[in-house]
């Protein structure tokens, strides 16, 4: 396999980290393989539907909804100049890495149960929405800086609006 170019990065809404799950989960998962655990199998698995299909569109008119102050705008976009202007960087969040930290931060927000987007949501949802966006330089790599060091480095610069 090869790393997906800049511009198809740019596309994923997120990059979540998941960690290995504990020695003891793990054990358990193989049990549960050993005695004949079908994954395919999901009716026998006891999942309990979160949302219907067809509540998706209403969903996506609430998070449309979610109002965004100005000051919160501005913020995002000071964020993706600061990524850009940072000399950690060869290359900083994209205009489409803006929008989708504003469509996050107000997703976040509605599953906080509000009707408005803060700062907080803002600076919660930076780290999933630009870790696979920004390009680290090499001497920030050796100095030992992820993506996520870089991001709290550079959003450290930012005024948080009031």
């Amino acid at each position: 396999t090869y790393p997906l170019p800049e511009a198809q990065l740019d596309r994923f809404m997120f990059k979540v980290l998941v960690n290995y799950p504990p020695e003891a989960v793990e054990t358990e998962v193989l049990r549960r393989y050993h005695r004949g655990f079908d994954a395919h199998a999901l009716n026998d698995l006891n999942l309990q539907t979160v949302i219907q299909p067809a509540e998706l569109p209403t969903l996506r008119q609430e998070i449309q909804a979610i109002t965004v102050e100005e000051g919160i705008l501005s913020y995002i976009t000071q964020l993706a100049n600061a990524s850009r202007q940072s000399q950690d960087l060869l290359l900083g969040g994209s205009p489409r890495a803006s929008i989708t930290l504003l469509l996050a931060a107000k997703s976040y927000a509605a599953l906080q149960g509000r009707s408005y987007v803060t700062p907080d949501d803002v600076k919660h949802v930076l780290p999933a929405t630009y870790r696979h966006r920004i390009i680290l330089r090499p001497e920030a790599e050796i100095e030992g800086l992820d993506a996520d060091a870089v991001i709290r480095r550079f959003s450290a610069g930012v005024a948080v609006p009031r």
